[in-house]
């Protein structure tokens, strides 16, 4: 049992993190929320309390950990179960979630609220079983690509949008990106027929890509590499301010999740892929945890691509992101990955140059854990926080680097509140490009120059840049505003 003192400490931290939440400044109140169970691990509320800033940065399985945790201090404790509850919708373990909603409801069965909940969780999900149903890839069905007739999509005369060139309208020319990305800053959208046209071409392209891209920059030139951009259009139009736009002299990496929680993620994912198609050295792409159909449903993409085209597209959006290269190297020097490293010593590149990349993510592997992983600052390896994938030591990237001939490990998928971080010894770099992540971070936004004669890391910062009052999430599925409970 805490003494006295510990509990006043413990209280004024506990204070101190809610302040710190209260600004969106959600890692710094988990510091702090932390602090306080240091001092009082009796409390239910202080652990809920980090369970709820956990969810805010995506940690669901941390999340889970604490939420259990409330549970187990206090059985009757509420939140507990609601926090428990969101984390695992978060992990899209449906189930799960669905006992805590109906536990709370079983607890206050004269609460409007809880019930209201509860009925509101069932219905999505059932939703979103549904829909998995009916559009789940039969093993005998044509794929969208392969039965898709472009010919049944006229351009009309009254369109007044950039057009592609060639006597068949099939040529992505640099005038049609400007164009196109112009368009896009008014909240236009390019036609529908051209749009296909683009993820058709760009399918055929990455499908010939290695699942490890070898990348080679002559010592007189250079390379960027950019993080996460989760549909934040008009900061990725910054980044191409800053930086110049893409071409075979200025190429970029775009390292996974370019799509979802933002709601102009068709705009970034034509706008990178066009720029594919028109010049393929001049952009490389790697794919992210959110380039897959289940977090597509959830986190607003596949919405958008319906609200702003079809169905059919989200099918083959789905088709395009499975030829997504996994990982790359530059100069045989710095691998760089979405997520991170593996739950197993030895892994090699050619390893991962074999994995069958033409899927959706599994939940566990090597592919898996690429997308999915985050360095940790203790050595070795243990459960990761978000509960997919594994957290790795410094020691671990150390043995992979060394393993493989390799100097340095570049990852995203962490909102950093510089836009990036260094670890591991300064071996890892953690790179993020979405600045003020979904309107509520305020974080900063950085990208990565890499000049081939040293292969040194050069880091730009920047912060968010206005744009239309479309909200982040405004696509996503209804359920996932429960995860503010």
């Amino acid at each position: 049992m805490a003494d006295e003192e510990s509990l006043t400490r413990a209280e004024q931290h506990k204070d101190e993190a809610n302040a710190a939440f209260k600004e969106n400044k959600f890692a710094k109140s988990v510091l702090l929320y932390t602090k306080a169970i240091d001092q009082n691990s009796s409390s239910a509320v202080y652990f809920s309390n980090r369970a709820f800033a956990h969810t805010k940065l995506e940690n669901y399985g941390a999340a889970v950990e604490d939420a259990t945790k409330a549970i187990e201090v206090d059985p009757e404790y509420l939140k507990g179960y609601y926090r428990r509850g969101s984390a695992y919708l978060g992990m899209m373990k449906f189930n799960e979630g669905l006992k805590d909603f109906r536990k709370v409801a079983r607890l206050r069965p004269r609460d409007a609220d809880a019930q209201k909940k509860l009925k509101q969780c069932e219905t999505e999900i059932k939703k979103i079983r549904f829909t998995q149903a009916i559009s789940a890839p039969d093993a005998s069905s044509i794929p969208a690509s392969e039965a898709l007739d472009l010919s049944q999509f006229v351009v009309e005369k009254s369109y007044k949008g950039p057009r592609l060139g060639g006597v068949d309208e099939r040529d992505v020319t640099l005038d049609f990106i400007k164009s196109m990305m112009q368009e896009f800053k008014e909240q236009k959208n390019i036609h529908k027929r051209y749009a296909f046209e683009i993820l058709l071409q760009v399918k055929d392209i990455l499908k010939a890509s290695s699942t490890l891209m070898d990348i080679r920059i002559p010592e007189d030139k250079h390379f960027t590499v950019c993080g996460d951009v989760h549909g934040q259009y008009y900061d990725l139009m910054n980044i191409f301010e800053l930086n110049d736009m893409p071409s075979e002299d200025n190429p970029y990496l775009f390292n996974g999740d370019f799509v979802d929680r933002g709601s102009f993620s068709v705009e970034v994912i034509f706008t990178l892929f066009a720029i594919k198609v028109w010049c393929p050295t001049a952009i490389y792409m790697t794919r992210g945890n959110h380039e897959s159909r289940n977090m597509n449903k959830i986190y607003g993409f596949e919405g958008e691509v319906k609200n702003k085209y079809t169905d059919t597209m989200v099918e083959l959006f789905a088709e395009v992101f499975c030829c997504l290269p996994l990982c790359a190297t530059l100069n045989k020097k710095v691998f760089i990955v979405h997520g991170g490293l593996f739950s197993q010593d030895g892994v090699t590149l050619d390893d991962l140059n074999k994995i069958d990349r033409f899927r959706e993510p599994p939940e566990e592997g090597l592919m898996c854990e690429l997308l999915w992983s985050d360095p940790g600052s203790a050595p070795g390896r243990a459960a990761s926080k978000r509960g997919v994938g594994v957290a790795f030591g410094p020691d671990v990237t150390e043995s992979f680097l060394a393993h493989n001939n390799l100097e340095m490990l570049v990852r995203s998928h962490e909102v950093k509140d510089e836009g990036y971080e260094i670890e591991h010894n300064q071996k890892l770099v953690t790179i993020f490009s979405a600045p003020n992540y979904c309107d509520q971070m305020g974080n900063k936004g950085a990208f990565i120059r890499f000049n081939g004669n040293d292969m040194v890391p050069h880091f730009t910062k920047f912060s968010a840049v206005p744009h239309p009052p479309v909200r982040p999430m405004a696509y996503a599925n209804n359920f996932m505003s429960m995860m503010g409970m």
